[in-house]
């Protein structure tokens, strides 16, 4: 069910010419912690920026953003099932965007063929006339390919680290993903590394993807280890409101304005907000 608010928000982006809605799908060869930090803080930085925003959990195991953030209980599967709203499903963050995780952790995705999979398609489908960009993270199936197949023709990013694990890691995801849908572009974003590392680790992925499987790489950069990212995660807070001139806050609001280039709208539609219409700043 659409809510009227939700209604209200696509017909604006609509009168205003503003983007299609953005669809960055996230797999990581870092750890959970690691993983979470940099969404949290990209998700935030992304609304700092002034676009809406959601956070969607498309893991299988209990290693999903949602779980972690202990988003609430309702989720895509049960509004697919009329068991809730898409809206119901939809848990507010402090840091100003939006979560909802596509089934409960630790339960499993339904059969790609199945009835359920294809509610679970269609309230995804809901789910994105809700934001301007949607962050997901996810997992692969075991045939290697995404929980469900929209997510095929979105904007892939792997995060990887330095370490030499994790860079095998990032490149049997490039790997399986290719296997499935074919030559096509892939971004990588290095975290816990400088600038110099985070170019080192980029070079030697995209010579390797180009000369064993022709795909190319993007390079998105790095996000440095930085303790204020632990200190804002304990204060609840995201770093680039908590410490803005730290590191990882310059770092993160970079990768922001690559996903979301500064696009205002027309000066007779200034103060009009996409979220309930609301005139004035």
């Amino acid at each position: 069910m659409v809510s009227f608010n939700s209604d209200q928000a696509e017909g604006l982006r609509r009168i205003l010419g503003g983007p299609k809605q953005r669809i960055l799908t996230f797999l990581s060869a870092t750890p959970p912690d690691e993983k979470g930090a940099m969404l949290v803080n990209l998700a935030a930085s992304l609304k700092q920026s002034g676009r809406d925003v959601l956070l969607v959990d498309a893991c299988c195991s209990a290693t999903g953003i949602a779980a972690g953030l202990d988003a609430g209980a309702m989720d895509l599967l049960r509004a697919s099932r009329h068991e809730c709203t898409i809206d119901d499903a939809i848990h507010q963050m402090p840091q100003g965007f939006g979560i909802t995780a596509m089934m409960p952790a630790g339960s499993g995705f339904p059969a790609a063929d199945s009835h359920e999979m294809q509610g679970l398609s269609d309230a995804f489908d809901q789910l994105v006339t809700r934001a301007d960009i949607i962050v997901v993270d996810t997992e692969l199936r075991a045939d290697d390919s995404f929980p469900i197949s929209s997510l095929a023709d979105s904007e892939i990013v792997v995060q990887v680290s330095t370490s030499p694990d994790s860079i095998t890691s990032a490149y049997t995801l490039i790997k399986r993903v290719n296997s499935q849908l074919g030559k096509r572009p892939f971004s990588v974003l290095v975290t816990g590394a400088s600038e110099k590392e985070a170019q080192v680790v980029y070079k030697n992925m995209a010579q390797a993807a180009s000369r064993y499987l022709s795909v190319k790489l993007n390079s998105l950069g790095s996000v440095p280890a930085d303790e204020h990212l632990t200190r804002a995660s304990r204060l609840g807070r995201a770093v680039v409101d908590a410490f803005p001139l730290a590191g990882a806050s310059v770092a993160f609001r970079r990768l922001a304005a690559r996903f979301a280039p500064s696009e205002g709208p027309p000066p007779e539609f200034q103060g009009i907000s996409p979220n309930g219409a609301k005139f004035g700043m």
